[in-house]
């Protein structure tokens, strides 16, 4: 039975969710030399719980290796990795202000899925969840796209935008898990993190 976990996530959010939870975690963060952005790079025709699901399972590979290559205390080792769809739309990290703009008024006035696949390596076992939920937005003005984009916010998160930051005044409905449209399914984690022989 474990005390604590590694969390493998520069996210600020996963790490308050973890905090709500009640759960010990320690960082386990790329070095320096490792390239965590080309993880996230999207396959031919990938589906995007099939693209989540990779990604997430790459960075979990990449944590388990560190955590071996520093020599660490053996513990659970949990990832977490978040896409906006639309259809087979997948909805990264926009590269600037005029992609996450554009991104924007994609979203506006429909409604899109967020996924959040969660994975725990505990020794040699691996336990898995995909958590997908639906929101929907307002129809956009570009005046608001613009005064958002502007805020920086949308800058660093999956479909340009972030649940629990100025763009809820838009959001008519949400169909899910609030948390993992956060970034971390506190549901299927907990469900997760007790399989891996957590207590918390």
């Amino acid at each position: 039975m474990s005390e604590f976990i590694y969390l493998a996530s520069q996210s600020p959010r996963r790490r308050q969710l973890l905090e709500q939870l009640g759960v010990r975690y320690e960082l386990l963060l790329p070095d320096d030399d490792e390239d965590a952005e080309s993880l996230e790079a999207v396959l031919k025709n990938e589906a995007p719980a099939a693209y989540v699901q990779r990604v997430t399972g790459l960075k979990l590979d990449a944590a388990v290796a560190r955590m071996k290559r520093r020599q660490l205390a053996p513990a659970p080792i949990l990832c977490s990795d978040t896409t906006v769809a639309m259809g087979r739309v997948i909805y990264g990290k926009p590269d600037d202000a005029k992609d996450a703009a554009r991104m924007l008024r994609e979203l506006s006035g429909g409604t899109h899925r967020v996924l959040t696949a969660v994975a725990v390596q505990a020794g040699r076992r691996r336990f898995e969840a995909l958590s997908d939920s639906k929101v929907s937005f307002d129809a956009l003005t570009p005046a608001q796209i613009r005064g958002y984009v502007a805020s920086g916010e949308p800058m660093g998160k999956a479909g340009a935008y972030a649940v629990q930051g100025r763009v809820a005044m838009h959001i008519s409905r949400i169909n899910g898990s609030y948390s993992g449209i956060m970034g971390l399914p506190l549901r299927e984690t907990a469900q997760l993190l007790q399989a891996a022989g957590l207590r918390f």
